[in-house]
């Protein structure tokens, strides 16, 4: 008889072919799929574990045990987190004394946000469980927190993963576009928002990679220097383009390790930029005059194509000028990258 696949293993499963489908044109909306996957894993693997403690065994063992029963399916709870809904399949059992709950997803727990936190800061910089047990505590009361042995085996789980993919050989990765970012977190409750720095990109296939993600103080030239160095360390060959947004620290690390890659800012923290000079009431019409300055360019990629943009860019310069010249004056700053 055929082994049912367990929930975590299927979410894994989804994981990967997420990533393996993914094309460039729907790069941002790839990402968002993935990360709402990564916080059901992170939550369903919390519920297999509180069952298997309960019941004092993995899923099909048999022979000595600390419970009478089995468990008997699954049943949908959706909840609310930070990406949104998710939908987990909470375990049932059948044949104990005493009925399994939850502590996790107790009567009345709504805040997950704690958990998702805690796993982030797990990732990357290693955790300490006193501290996952006072986050757990203040977020969802000490009724529905989960024990020191399950937070404890959850992210030995996880950790031994990423881990495993933190070290991974990337030498055979060959990338068109290289992307990297800077995203703050609060890796502990009541401290400042601190920068994880990540980067992806493009294979020459047309197929979206995830290379790396580490912690810094901050998005220096030092920081980022470092983090691209540990990525040639395990292999990976200089990318045709680099894009990424104008920050001095990461602009002159990428000069300097990826010497022989172009590099280009991104258009999309440029209309950020360019629409936070801009009145509220007119943000949308603005925005959308940006949009068309690179959008449906027909003309051969490279010198044309650049002249084409130009052209658009100063016709957007001319209309918007009098109006708002902080914004045209924030697109025409280093325009040419």
């Amino acid at each position: 008889m055929t082994t049912r696949v367990s929930p975590t293993e299927a979410i894994r499963a989804e994981i990967d072919e997420l990533i393996a489908n993914a094309t460039s044109g729907s790069l941002m909306e790839h990402f968002e799929e993935v990360a709402r996957a990564a916080v059901r894993l992170v939550f369903q693997t919390a519920l297999e574990v509180e069952v298997t403690e309960f019941f004092g065994r993995d899923r099909y063992v048999r022979g000595a045990r600390d419970r009478e029963g089995q468990r008997n399916g699954y049943s949908d709870v959706t909840i609310k987190t930070t990406a949104g809904e998710v939908t987990l399949e909470r375990s049932k059992t059948r044949g104990t004394e005493v009925a399994f709950a939850s502590r996790l997803l107790g009567t009345g727990v709504t805040r997950t946000n704690a958990l998702e936190s805690l796993v982030i800061a797990g990732f990357v910089r290693g955790l300490s469980v006193r501290d996952v047990e006072a986050s757990l505590a203040d977020a969802l009361g000490p009724e529905s927190t989960i024990s020191k042995s399950t937070v404890s085996r959850i992210c030995e789980a996880i950790r031994d993963e990423f881990d495993a993919w933190r070290i991974r050989d990337l030498s055979g990765i060959e990338l068109d576009y290289f992307f990297a970012d800077g995203s703050y977190f609060k890796m502990h409750p009541g401290a400042q928002a601190e920068p994880v720095l990540v980067a992806w990109g493009i294979t020459s296939a047309g197929k979206p990679v995830f290379l790396g993600l580490e912690p810094g103080s901050s998005e220096s030239h030092d920081a980022w220097a470092g983090f691209f160095r540990d990525l040639t360390a395990r292999g990976l060959r200089d990318p045709l383009l680099v894009v990424s947004d104008g920050g001095p620290g990461l602009i002159g690390a990428v000069e300097i390790v990826f010497p022989r890659s172009l590099r280009q800012r991104c258009v999309i923290h440029r209309s950020r930029n360019v629409l936070a000079k801009v009145p509220v009431h007119a943000q949308s019409e603005v925005k959308k005059e940006y949009w068309k300055i690179f959008d449906d360019i027909d003309a051969e990629p490279g010198t044309a194509a650049v002249a084409v943009a130009t052209a658009r860019a100063k016709a957007f310069a001319s209309k918007w000028r009098r109006l708002y010249p902080g914004a045209v004056e924030c697109l025409e700053a280093d325009f040419e990258q």
